[in-house]
């Protein structure tokens, strides 16, 4: 397996017949990390280190995603079941309760987790998103047209993997510089090196299909039947400054009814903060969770 975080260790765990990569380093309180689209657990390369001075640090890749397992069907990509498996590790590890942080899809995974186990979430940190029913059931054009990936990549199986299968590096690199404020020079060329080759596998583009065509199939539903439910842990919401979230929304402002007891903070830069700011990211979660 690739060691894709500095001092880390990474090892693979099956569970419930499901295989999960994952990294961990640090010594501390259990904190679990979750990657987003389209990325692996080698985003967080910059910020677990400085984490793992306060905290054991787990760095997992998602279901689909990196070197985890990647089932067939969409259903198995809602994100419940993604939320189960990081439950599921975090036991295997000997973690009962932990905080988690997630940024895009695995924030959402995060939220899930928050609301189908929140016994196990000491607090929850939800990093440049918006709630996806929000996000789904309000749809502006300005966020469609930002976030048209939603749209494009939740198209029937075959569609948008043959499309992107024609040069998948061009196409996962335009979505790490479409929502905000971006450059390729923010991220490490270790880190470009493992989504590159994350990519280059077929089955991780048909996953990475199904985590969005499942939003819309099957998380959109369960989001509706929890609007009236709200995440009883502390929770953060961290978001880019000038992402495109940022312009479209106040942040803050949609998650206000989905959280009891909320912080909120802007980190300098967009959608990817994390790489770009990753300093400014670390001191900002040790803060929320060492207050």
């Amino acid at each position: 397996m690739r060691n894709d975080i500095p001092g880390f260790t990474p090892a693979l765990a099956t569970l419930d017949g499901q295989s999960i990569a994952y990294e961990t380093g640090g010594h501390g309180p259990p904190l679990l990390l979750l990657h987003g689209f389209p990325q692996t657990r080698a985003m967080w390369a910059e910020v677990a280190p400085l984490l793992a001075k306060d905290f054991t640090v787990i760095c997992p890749d998602l279901r689909g995603y990196g070197e985890s397992g990647k089932p067939t069907g969409v259903g198995n990509y809602s994100f419940r079941e993604m939320a189960r498996d990081q439950v599921s590790l975090m036991r295997h590890l000997g973690h009962e309760s932990f905080h988690v942080a997630g940024h895009d899809r695995g924030g959402r995974t995060a939220h899930r987790m928050a609301l189908d186990a929140p016994q196990t979430v000491r607090t929850l940190t939800v990093m440049d998103i918006v709630p996806t029913h929000r996000l789904l059931n309000d749809l502006t054009y300005k966020v469609a047209k930002a976030y048209y990936h939603w749209f494009f990549l939740a198209q029937p199986e075959p569609f948008p993997e043959n499309m992107i299968a024609a040069n998948p590096n061009a196409y996962y690199e335009s979505c790490l510089l479409g929502f905000g404020k971006a450059t390729l020079a923010d991220f490490r060329p270790a880190q470009l090196a493992a989504y590159r080759a994350a990519w280059a596998d077929p089955a991780c583009r048909r996953a990475m299909c199904d985590d969005y065509r499942a939003a819309i199939e099957v998380d959109f539903d369960l989001d509706a039947a929890d609007l009236n439910r709200r995440v009883p842990c502390p929770a953060f919401v961290l978001f880019g400054a000038d992402g495109a979230m940022a312009r479209a929304y106040d942040v803050p402002a949609t998650w206000a009814d989905r959280l009891s007891d909320m912080t909120a903070r802007a980190i300098p830069g967009g959608h990817f903060f994390v790489d770009q700011s990753p300093q400014q990211t670390a001191d900002a979660l040790r803060a929320f969770l060492i207050e």
